[in-house]
């Protein structure tokens, strides 16, 4: 153990020898090798100075002959911008002597110029003096001429211009005629093929039909139950239905007379009813009127929502359907004005859709024309301004309002819509077989037709043909020229228009004819 310990002792001494030994060698070494570092700094510093300065003589030298070459560059663009100075000089010069000559020119010229400008105003005051008598000249020759014509000049103007009027009027009238040529061609061939699909696809059966206002009784001894004792209960009907009874000689049978076409169809189904039942007093009459007039009503709101149903048009106002129901009980010549509606609905739904127009709001407008026909008893004014009212008071679309009031033209048409209710309307009521006419109205129609045609200047004959819907004129060839023709039967055609009231459309052809006689001698 003791050796031990004395080992480790001697070799800790040794050790501790050994590091003080290392660390002084280190010293030593450190202190030469900075010695070294500064002697290589010292001169490593000595070299880089060499080498600048050698560097920085280069550089001197290369900038020595760079400035000089700048300086030679600079003398010779110097003086090449002296010598481009020197011919700009040169050439200014020039320019002003050519200015100055230009100058001098021109005021020989303006000088010139003024001499002119004297002359000319002396030649204006000549030419003046000899303008003076010239006109005195002239006039005097007017004179002459007047005095040797007999007419003033005045009234040679009046006729050239006459006559230039008259020969305008012919070119008008022979272009119009080229034209309307042309037009009705076109017109004949779109619209004949529109009116004939229209046509072909409603082709639906009509009857004329008219207000039955007399009531078959089963013997002669009815007519005094209807009157009763001291006329009790005709007196009832009357005044519960407001229609006048007429029993007179006419065997087996009542007559109802009364503007009100309801009234008198509530009259006529109570009539028969009484007549069926047997009992025949006041309290009974009332009774029975009351209930028909309950059925009457039903009936016409029913036949008001079928026609909207067929057209197709949903929406429409309760007071409207009521008032298209309403129209079952009226007629126009014998033709139903209901079913006259429903027809014109359909062509015009059939027109506008060939045409590319709304065709439900043209089935509407066609439902809705003749709307004012069930209230224009009531109403002042014509069915076509009542039937617009009617139709703006419960909500229609403007469009369609104004096509109603435009159908018979209380109010120009203005759109393609207006148009179609128009043609609609006519193509329903103006085929043979739709309308009725009474005689009387009949025969004064045809002749009114005449008169308005004998009328005009240079027509010799006229004749209404075709039930009165196509009037002939023959003209006088010797008063009425070709040209003449056609604005005649436009003239003829709007006194027509304006003076007369008819169904449908009337045809004007005037006949203008020349004949040339010669004799073989």
């Amino acid at each position: 153990m003791e050796f031990n310990g004395i080992t480790l002792l001697l070799i800790s001494l040794a050790l501790v020898a050994g590091l003080i030994v290392g660390i002084v060698l280190r010293k030593k070494l450190v202190e030469g090798n900075q010695e070294n570092i500064a002697l290589q700094g010292r001169q490593i510093i000595e070299n880089s100075i060499n080498e600048a300065e050698q560097i920085k003589k280069a550089a001197v030298l290369q900038a020595k002959e760079e400035a000089l070459h700048l300086k030679q560059d600079a003398a010779k663009e110097i003086k090449l911008n002296w010598q481009e100075l020197k011919e700009e000089q040169r050439r200014l010069n020039r320019k002003s002597d050519e200015v100055q000559r230009d100058s001098d020119l021109l005021e020989d010229r303006l000088n010139t110029l003024e001499q002119r400008q004297a002359k000319l105003e002396e030649h204006e005051t000549l030419v003046v003096d000899k303008g003076r008598e010239l006109d005195e000249l002239l006039e005097a020759q007017r004179y002459k001429l007047e005095s040797i014509a007999g007419i003033t000049q005045e009234d040679a103007k009046k006729q050239l211009m006459e006559a230039i009027e008259d020969e305008a009027r012919m070119d008008s009238a022979k272009r119009l005629i080229r034209i309307e040529n042309d037009m009705k061609l076109e017109a004949d061939r779109k619209g004949k093929n529109i009116l004939s699909l229209a046509i072909a696809r409603y082709a639906g059966d009509y009857v004329a039909d008219k207000t039955v206002s007399v009531v078959p009784l089963p013997n002669e001894e009815m007519k005094g139950r209807i009157i009763g004792r001291e006329g009790r209960n005709i007196r009832a009907i009357e005044a519960a239905t407001g229609i006048d009874l007429i029993i007179d000689d006419t065997p087996e049978a009542v007559i109802l007379s009364g503007f009100n076409p309801i009234r008198r169809e509530v009259a006529r189904m109570a009539l028969e009813q009484l007549i069926t039942d047997g009992r025949i007093h006041p309290a009974r009459i009332e009774e029975v009127v009351k209930k028909v007039t309950e059925e009457i009503e039903i009936g016409i709101r029913e036949s008001g929502e079928q026609a909207t149903f067929d057209v197709g048009t949903h929406g429409m106002h309760p007071e409207l359907i009521n008032l298209i129901g309403r129209l079952k009980y009226r007629t126009s010549y014998g033709q139903n004005i209901l079913q006259h509606s429903l027809e014109v609905s359909f062509l015009c739904g059939i027109m506008a859709a060939e045409l590319g127009v709304d065709e439900r709001k043209a089935k509407r407008a066609g439902l809705l024309h003749d709307i004012g026909k069930a209230v224009d008893h009531e109403v002042e004014g014509s069915h076509a301004i009542i039937g617009r009212d009617l139709a703006r008071k419960y909500g229609e679309a403007e469009d369609v309002v104004y096509a109603i009031g435009a159908h018979h033209e209380d109010q120009p048409p203005k759109g393609v819509l207006d148009v179609l209710v128009q043609s609609a309307d006519a193509l329903s009521g103006a085929r043979p077989g739709a309308r009725k006419e009474m005689l009387q109205s009949y025969v004064k129609r045809l002749e009114d037709l005449e008169n308005i045609a004998n009328n005009f200047s240079g027509v010799e004959k006229s004749y209404a043909i075709q039930a009165g819907r196509d009037l002939r004129i023959i003209v006088d060839s010797q008063k009425v020229r070709d040209e003449d023709a056609i604005l005649l039967s436009r003239d003829i055609a709007k006194a027509v228009e304006e003076q007369l009231s008819y169904p449908g459309q009337i045809r004007i052809t005037v006949i203008r004819e020349t004949r040339s006689v010669e004799y073989a001698k």
